[in-house]
């Protein structure tokens, strides 16, 4: 078995890694040889040795190296340690952090692929791209209301009053972008710079309008860099998919933001009054409930097993 050549009753005397990188280097080697015995992993892997691994369809990226990160972070520590100021804050417990740089740190080394993981939880490209994904490169902030109170961040709950109205949309420079879902209420192309209200509006924005009883609904804002012009779409139902293979060569998915949706009094007025429609109601409708074939003799069961099996008969709960 896996590490049966240890002595772990003396934990002490045994060789201990100062560096996590000879430590990474030493078990990779050990998994590479070759043993008897396997993990549920490699299990796995042989089973979806078949499958097709999904397609990098982002942006190119170049990260800096693991050593250049530590040596960066470890002039910021000498740095902080320097500073009178911070360790007065420290030492009276009045100390702030700073979010607004953390947050800005985040989205530069981590924060692309948190959101990629969080996108592959709610199944976003899964159901947009099959068979491929994108990490997002570029910071993409959507937000509905005049003084921005609804974010749209990364899957987080907003009601359809909240979106009845065109978001404001903010990225960096130098990209255009388009919004697009498997229903598409939005889409904007040949942005000027960061400028969304003054991009080209090839499909007008429409309020959410999930339908009731049918829980939270996906909307996502999809960010593209686009090297030149797109045909829009001849009508709002559409596949994402098809779109991106029709123009893969015009435009490479940059960022991306999404937020869940459900039903409430706004969307009526959106069926009736916008879309000129009756409003669709759903419901469960719950399967019987499935009981075995009753016993003659019902050894061990409670006083009110007789009454699984009575058809319209008013429940005596056991008692007869």
């Amino acid at each position: 078995m896996p590490n049966e050549d240890i002595d772990w009753t003396q934990l002490d005397s045994l060789e201990k890694y100062l560096s996590y990188t000879r430590y990474v280097r030493a078990t990779e080697e050990a998994d590479q040889k070759d043993v008897w015995w396997k993990t549920y992993r490699k299990y796995r892997e042989e089973e979806n040795k078949e499958a097709v691994e999904p397609v990098n369809i982002g942006l190119p990226y170049q990260r800096l190296s693991r050593n250049t990160e530590v040596k960066e972070r470890k002039m910021v520590m000498l740095e902080n340690k320097k500073n009178p100021e911070m360790e007065r804050d420290n030492r009276l417990r009045t100390f702030r952090i700073p979010l607004d740089i953390v947050k800005a740190q985040w989205q530069q080394t981590n924060g692309p692929y948190h959101i990629k993981r969080l996108a592959e939880h709610y199944g976003v490209y899964k159901d947009l791209f099959p068979m491929a994904y994108f990490v997002p490169r570029v910071v993409l902030h959507a937000a509905y209301g005049e003084d921005h109170s609804a974010a749209v961040h990364y899957g987080n709950h907003l009601t359809p009053s909240q979106a009845a109205q065109a978001p404001q949309i903010h990225f960096e420079m130098n990209i255009c972008w388009m919004a697009e879902q498997e229903y598409l209420h939005w889409l904007v192309g040949n942005v000027p710079g960061n400028s969304v209200s003054s991009g080209e509006e090839i499909c007008s924005y429409i309020s959410p309008f999930p339908a009731r009883g049918t829980g939270f609904h996906r909307y996502i804002y999809i960010l593209f860099k686009q090297e030149g012009s797109v045909v829009s779409p001849t009508q709002r139902t559409f596949r994402p998919l098809d779109f991106y293979r029709k123009h893969q060569d015009l435009m490479t998915p940059a960022g991306l933001a999404f937020f869940q949706c459900q039903w409430d009094q706004s969307v009526s007025y959106t069926f009736h009054t916008l879309l000129n429609m009756r409003e669709p109601v759903f419901e469960y409708d719950r399967p019987p409930v499935y009981h075995p074939p009753q016993k003659k003799y019902p050894h061990g069961q409670p006083l009110r097993y007789l009454d699984r099996y009575r058809d319209g008969a008013e429940k005596t709960y056991g008692i007869y």
